[in-house]
């Protein structure tokens, strides 16, 4: 009887020291803590205005609009009048929806737009001036998201923001230096001489009166001025004059469009994405599914095993991103196969610890039936339990690098993130294939994933990055480091970063932030391995509910990222 009773106790020691040594890791740091509402964006003046608005007494709706218009202002490298963006939505009851306000090729467009006499992709017109040019959304966007959700009045949303153009914005280092590197690319798509061509210095204010005007107009006359009015005219014939062929037609029948978000379900997690035109709901579904079986907690965040699931699953997501995904409205998208576990199981059947699948030997999933590092992302979530996610972009840096002094913003180049041919990768090296071909008034696909996590019910996590075609793969790593690593909002967003988009067949690795020897066990597995290339993968935002009810902020280092609450 002693004895059977040493032996259980033995038996109850290894299973407490087993549990110990799986537990997962204490938290070390965490990021801003609030009561009752909170705003993360890439600069502190939009996250300022976001919660100034909160107090006022508006909701999580009321400060999208006044936190994206904000970014206009405060943050042109991707912040903007001239682009568009989606955003995700869950109300305090429940209620989940999105809205996307993405580009649009306009009605002369042409599929083979790019191309040579000899069918070739002429280099930098997709990417490079008015060519370059969708028809943005952003204000569509919006005054749509104000007008259905919205509690105070636009004036209260717009006269702070209006007031920042006016009185102008402290110019941080990392601004300096954008404004100051991008200054070639100026010169060689703007005629006229523009308030950028000084050199910046850290500290210096830089003021917008020109867009101030331009923010006064809509205050007044409402969206139609942005699409029908005097700022319409003045942009189209702007456009023209530098050779574009938006015309007044196409901006005066832009809308934007509410879209059923993807939502699914991970462990105890249910998953709220953006729907296509974004890839981002699908791709997400697609690698999140792929590596439930696998005990990613018991392998460790950023281990040898979690790095080898992580990237086959994305390398056969990215391969169906390419041939399945585009505009809803113009092509058919197997959405329910692609997500489905069957599908998903079969995808990873050939995957094995032992050596890396080669991206050559990996295609499309068998099935019956592009994008921007500057991107930026905004999360909220308000004192009545609302919360949105939101990202929002130009595409590339400052766009098409062509400004409208006259409006005071830059204009998006998202024409490239069509299929200029397909097959050929755009300007981030992603392949794109018929289904995301140029169609007049067609969206072009989109990586852009703003995504809201609840758990067990509840509202757990607002989150979204810019960061091109990885910014699925650094949402999805954010939501892991929580879920799977215990980390904090603030450790999971700082945490370091990789990313396999299929083709090219590489690991893209935030450079001096992975164990070398982790690196060569990679390497021997078959991986190639760069981080010459990936200085920063992702510039994440998020905001994160406690068991508390507090709200902790993930604001990014590798950007002016700030959270501000209250």
């Amino acid at each position: 009887m002693k004895n059977t009773f040493n032996v259980l106790l033995l038996i109850l020691l290894c299973l407490s020291c087993n549990t110990t040594k799986t537990e997962v890791k204490k938290i070390n740091k965490r990021g801003l803590i609030s009561n009752h509402g909170m705003v993360v964006s890439a600069r502190v003046e939009a996250s300022q205005i976001g919660v100034d608005i909160l107090k006022k007494g508006g909701n999580a709706f009321d400060a999208m609009a006044a936190t994206g218009l904000a970014l206009a202002v405060a943050y042109p490298f991707a912040g903007n009048l001239g682009g568009g963006g989606f955003m995700v939505y869950r109300k305090a009851n429940g209620d989940i929806g999105g809205i996307d306000y993405r580009e649009k090729a306009p009605l002369t467009a042409t599929k083979n737009m790019y191309l040579d006499e000899n069918g070739e992709v002429i280099p930098n017109k997709s990417t490079l001036g008015s060519l370059a040019v969708g028809v943005p959304g952003s204000i569509a966007g919006i005054f749509e998201v104000h007008e259905r959700f919205g509690n105070l009045p636009m004036k209260d949303i717009l006269e702070p923001v209006i007031a920042l153009a006016s009185k102008g914005v402290v110019v941080t280092k990392n601004q300096a230096n954008r404004f100051n590197n991008y200054q070639n690319q100026f010169r060689l798509v703007n005629k006229d001489s523009l308030l950028f061509y000084k050199v910046w210095k850290e500290n210096d204010t830089i003021k917008y009166p020109a867009l101030a005007k331009t923010l006064e107009r809509i205050l007044k006359n409402g969206k139609d001025e942005f699409y029908k009015g005097k700022t319409a005219k003045i942009l189209v014939k702007f456009l023209q004059e530098n050779g574009g062929i938006i015309t007044e037609e196409d901006l005066a029948n832009y809308t934007a469009k509410w879209r059923t978000p993807i939502a699914f379900n991970y462990d105890n997690l249910k998953i709220i994405s953006m729907a296509p035109p974004s890839s981002g709901g699908i791709c997400l579904a697609q690698i999140m599914k792929m590596i439930e079986p696998y005990d990613l907690s018991k392998y460790g965040a950023n281990s040898l095993k979690s790095i080898q699931v992580i990237t086959e699953a994305e390398r056969r997501a990215y391969a169906d991103r390419s041939y399945y995904l585009g505009d809803p409205d113009f092509v058919s998208i197997p959405t329910d196969e692609l997500i489905s576990n069957t599908y998903l199981k079969s995808r990873m059947s050939d995957f094995s610890f032992e050596k890396a699948t080669s991206s050559a030997d990996v295609s499309h999933g068998n099935i019956e039936v592009v994008e921007s590092n500057e991107t930026t992302h905004y999360s909220i979530v308000d004192q009545f339990g609302n919360a949105v996610s939101v990202t929002t972009t130009l595409n590339g840096a400052y766009g098409s690098k062509l400004y409208c002094s006259e409006l005071g913003f830059f204009l998006n180049n998202e024409m490239d993130d069509f299929s200029s041919k397909p097959g050929v990768p755009n300007m981030f090296g992603l392949i794109g294939a018929e289904a995301n071909s140029i169609a007049p008034e067609k969206r072009m696909l989109s990586s852009m994933t703003p995504t809201i996590v609840e758990k067990k019910g509840k509202l757990f996590m607002s989150v979204g990055t810019p960061g091109g075609s990885t910014i699925i793969t650094s949402v999805l790593q954010t939501i892991l480091n929580v879920h799977e690593y215990n980390m904090s909002m603030q450790e999971a967003v700082d945490a370091p970063r990789f990313h396999h988009q299929w083709l090219p067949d590489v690991i893209q690795m935030e450079p001096n932030s992975f164990d070398k020897n982790l690196i060569i066990q990679l390497q021997n597995k078959g991986y190639i391995i760069n981080e010459k290339d990936s200085p920063v993968i992702g510039k994440v935002d998020g905001i994160m509910v406690l068991t508390d009810k507090t709200l902790e902020g993930g604001a990014d280092h590798r950007g002016d990222d700030t959270a501000v609450g209250f």
